[in-house]
């Protein structure tokens, strides 16, 4: 069985999928997901589904709402439910199951010892299957709590960072007009970062797009003069230089920026 929180929370088993339809029981299973292998607190569940405004009986509520997910959970093949009481409170074992952001965290390991080793195509396509995982807004609509928000905030840095690695080991691989559409479309997504503009402004200039190149650094500085009122980076400044004149450093073997 594999969970699944880099999107809507559903569960997959086999060939069919199946996701719950009440909020408050899907906040408690993406709270212990969140929290796989570890104890969560009661206390910590009834502020995660009811904020401030827990109610009297939200101790026996929270009871209720843990065997209702059990029954969810309960497979012919198993005895055992992967929610198990503890002293505090609950944790879900994992056991066998998966959980897709373990899944993404092993595949960008695994990225990142290729590419450090030299082996940036093998890089390349694990930062690509990483990244396949991610299929819609990670636990929407069930980010109220600290668990789940604090989970999201992490987790997008995560896929951040696995984007920015998976782009340069393209460039690294001579990829450059086939990342030109992507990272307009991530530039689009988060228009004040500005590692995304740095990479567009090599993969068009490599790709013959000078005056493109150039017309992009306008734009970030543009933007991030209107919304920050910064100017670039040095880096971005450095490499907006760089293309001006037409270092020698930018070509694929020997770009440093």
């Amino acid at each position: 069985m594999r969970y699944e929180i880099l999107c809507p929370l559903r569960v997959v088993d086999g060939t069919s999928m199946r996701s719950l339809s009440a909020r408050k029981i899907e906040v408690l299973l993406a709270a212990l997901l969140v929290r796989a292998d570890e104890v969560v607190s009661s206390e910590e569940l009834m502020k995660e589904i009811w904020g401030t405004r827990a109610p009297r009986q939200a101790i026996a509520a929270l009871h209720v709402y843990v065997s209702q997910l059990r029954k969810f959970l309960r497979r012919p093949d198993r005895s055992e439910s992967p929610i198990v009481t503890a002293r505090s409170g609950y944790v879900l074992r994992l056991g066998s199951d998966e959980l897709d952001f373990h899944i993404f965290q092993d595949l960008v390991r695994q990225g990142r010892a290729a590419q450090r080793a030299g082996r940036v195509e093998e890089a390349c396509e694990a930062y690509e299957e990483g990244l396949g995982l991610w299929r819609g807004p990670v636990l929407e609509d069930l980010r109220d709590g600290a668990i789940v928000n604090g989970f999201v905030c992490w987790a997008e840095q995560a896929r951040l960072e696995c984007v920015e690695w998976f782009v340069d080991a393209g460039l690294e691989l001579g990829r450059h007009r086939e990342f030109v559409s992507y990272l307009y479309a991530r530039i689009e997504e988060l228009p004040l970062h500005e590692a995304f503009y740095r990479q567009l402004m090599l993969a068009l200039y490599r790709s013959g797009c000078r005056a493109d190149a150039l017309s992009v650094y306008q734009s970030a500085r543009t933007v991030l003069s209107e919304e920050l009122g910064l100017e670039p980076s040095a880096a971005l400044r450095r490499l907006h230089h760089a293309v001006l004149v037409d270092a020698p450093e930018l070509e694929p073997e020997a770009v440093t920026v």
